[in-house]
């Protein structure tokens, strides 16, 4: 469960012990000790970690139990049924959240209270969704994907302050993590069937330009991430059981290992946002790690941004 150092120049391991910097920062991005498990293996799929003081810190979600989990000050977890399906959840700027739902989002005016369904995005049976985050602007962008992964099925939708909704890229696969830069110009965005991270420019409420960025290996399946206060990217490995921290330019700077291979998304909080928060599944699994579904914490040496809230 060790944070280790970014591979250096041509692929080689860096060396141990040794600190990599985030280019033109000069700021570290290697983690200061070990990874430790902060829950038991409460979730079938832990995904959506989030921290905001509104709620006491740390939510998170069980996506197929249709559940969000807080983690109270004294280890405990809450649950609250939100529906059928709980894919994401971010604040409000007034107050209460909003969440990721089968078909759509819900809204509720208070952080411990059931969410009101908006209207439906689609109809179909088989999409569901599946992760989401906002822009400096308050504007949400929630992605589908199909319910048995086919490929070409699922939508990044924008949707505005006012709840109105459109389709902004079309189609994708698997639509995860999304989150933007420090100074709010770059959106990254995960679609996990293309193996990478794609940037996309922030620009009058909307993200355009979308271009490729990174690309992992082979057997590396991006799905959430997050963006540290130095730009960073640290991106979510599901089936390599890591997190990946990758500079503005796109090269390793550290990895964080963990115990399970189905590591689900990542966030950056507590007091001084220097805990790296991660979020591992039992889905898909033949023959279930112990851990698995239990969420995880790394200190590291940048913090994370504050999250940003739905204006809706």
């Amino acid at each position: 469960m060790a944070v280790r150092p970014g591979r250096g120049e041509g692929g080689g391991a860096a060396r141990a012990g040794s600190r990599t910097t985030t280019e033109g920062t000069g700021m570290a991005a290697t983690g200061t000790g070990q990874a430790e498990q902060v829950t038991e293996a409460l979730a079938y799929h832990a995904e959506g970690p989030v921290w905001h003081p509104s709620w006491g810190g740390l939510r998170w979600v069980d996506m197929h139990a249709g559940d969000l989990l807080t983690l109270r000050a004294d280890g405990s977890v809450d649950r609250l049924h939100v529906g059928t399906l709980a894919a994401f959840v971010r604040p409000r700027t007034r107050g209460g959240y909003v969440v990721g739902l089968q078909r759509g989002i819900g809204l509720a005016d208070d952080v411990d209270a059931p969410p009101v369904a908006l209207p439906e995005l689609w109809t179909e049976g088989d999409v569901r969704m599946n992760e989401g985050g906002c822009d400096p602007a308050g504007t949400l962008y929630a992605g589908s994907m199909a319910t048995d992964g086919s490929p070409g099925r699922g939508t990044l939708w924008r949707v505005a302050a006012d709840g109105t909704a459109a389709p902004l890229l079309t189609p994708v696969s698997i639509s995860n993590g999304i989150d933007v830069s420090p100074d709010g110009s770059l959106a990254y965005y995960n679609d996990t069937a293309t193996g990478g991270t794609d940037v996309l420019d922030v620009r009058d409420g909307a993200l355009t330009g979308r271009r490729p960025w990174w690309r992992g290996q082979d057997d590396e399946r991006p799905d959430g991430l997050v963006v540290d206060a130095a730009g960073n990217v640290w991106v979510a490995l599901n089936g390599a059981g890591a997190v990946r921290c990758l500079s503005p330019e796109g090269r390793t700077l550290a990895e964080v290992a963990l115990p399970a291979s189905g590591v689900t998304a990542c966030t950056l909080g507590g007091e001084d946002g220097r805990d790296l928060f991660v979020t591992t599944s039992r889905e898909g699994l033949d023959d279930p790690e112990p851990e698995a579904g239990a969420v995880f914490r790394a200190r590291v040496e940048v913090p994370g941004k504050p999250v940003l809230p739905y204006a809706g």
